[in-house]
């Protein structure tokens, strides 16, 4: 029998491996990026401020945690917002909207990511698995937000202010302010973002009934707006950096990242929306990184011992 008849040739992907293939592409892992630079951040200085040394297992929980609540969120996203893909040109091709995904495999990987999320912070310590819950519910809700207030951006910065402040509470297990600085600077910086983002769709959100700051205000107000939320952005890094102790290096990268804000905002205006994408994914994408190896870099220089 051929391959063509239905025996797969020695470079035929086996099916179990293309529906993960598949899955990864609906929750967009590569965009773990964004977020997990600063729950590193958040962890290192707590292991700094301990005992000045890194500790890889909890580095390592941390990171499962994270890319499970994550994947999580992600696929109750696509999940949720399946139809309202379905009748928007730019997200028509997603993998549920296609049926490269089914929705009981995007439900079997989801309840995975958020089994493997909740064994993680169990692994930590006692405080994690308690306020699991805290951080899974703005998660769920973000998605149903577009469908009762013009401000789901707010909600995503809210679930996403939880990376740092959990990192940080797996380190020590305990509450910090200083994670917190950390935590709404980060869910500050991609609400900003996410209202850019936003703009992209406006025409179909407003003809579908899907609420979002550009939907009710416009183009101009939504970068408005997002300008505003980077400015407190720095602000806030400015503050924890102030509060953690910070020295040279976490001060360059912080002028780095001001610098890339900048840019940001300079390549999409209300009038031309044509570098939207290199705004939102490669421009976050290096403050995320860089601000991360400057950080680190800081901490190193300050005592940080492997």
């Amino acid at each position: 029998m051929s391959t063509a008849e239905g025996v797969a040739g020695p470079g035929a992907a086996r099916p179990g491996t293309g529906r993960v293939r598949a899955f990864l592409r609906l929750v967009m892992i590569e965009h773990s990026v964004f977020a997990l630079p600063f729950a590193y951040i958040a962890a290192l200085t707590a292991m700094y401020h301990e005992d000045s040394a890194v500790h890889w297992g909890e580095l390592l929980i941390v990171t499962v945690a994270m890319v499970g609540l994550r994947t999580f969120a992600m696929a109750a996203n696509r999940i949720i917002d399946r139809e309202i893909d379905a009748r928007n040109p730019r997200t028509a091709g997603r993998e549920l909207v296609t049926g490269a995904v089914s929705v009981r495999t995007a439900w079997t990987g989801a309840l995975v990511s958020l089994a493997v999320f909740l064994g993680a912070c169990a692994l930590l310590n006692p405080l994690c698995l308690a306020l699991a819950p805290a951080a899974v519910v703005p998660m769920v809700v973000y998605p149903y937000g577009k469908r009762f207030t013009h401000f789901p951006h707010a909600i995503l910065g809210l679930a996403q202010a939880m990376g740092p402040v959990g990192a940080w509470l797996a380190v020590t297990g305990s509450w910090s302010w200083d994670a917190v600085l950390l935590g709404l600077a980060v869910g500050i910086w991609i609400g900003g973002f996410d209202l850019i983002y936003a703009c992209q769709d406006i025409e179909t959100d407003r003809a579908q009934g899907v609420r979002s700051v550009p939907a009710r205000f416009g183009i101009a107000a939504a970068l408005y707006g997002a300008r505003g939320a980077h400015v407190v952005t720095a602000a806030l890094l400015v503050w924890f950096g102030a509060e953690s102790g910070a020295g040279v290096c976490y001060w360059l990268g912080l002028l780095v990242v001001f610098g890339t804000f900048l840019y940001e905002h300079a390549i999409v205006t209300p009038t031309d929306l044509s570098r939207l994408n290199r705004a939102f994914f490669k421009v976050n994408g290096v403050i995320g990184i860089v601000f991360f190896g400057f950080a680190l870099l800081d901490l190193i220089v300050r005592g940080l011992g492997w």
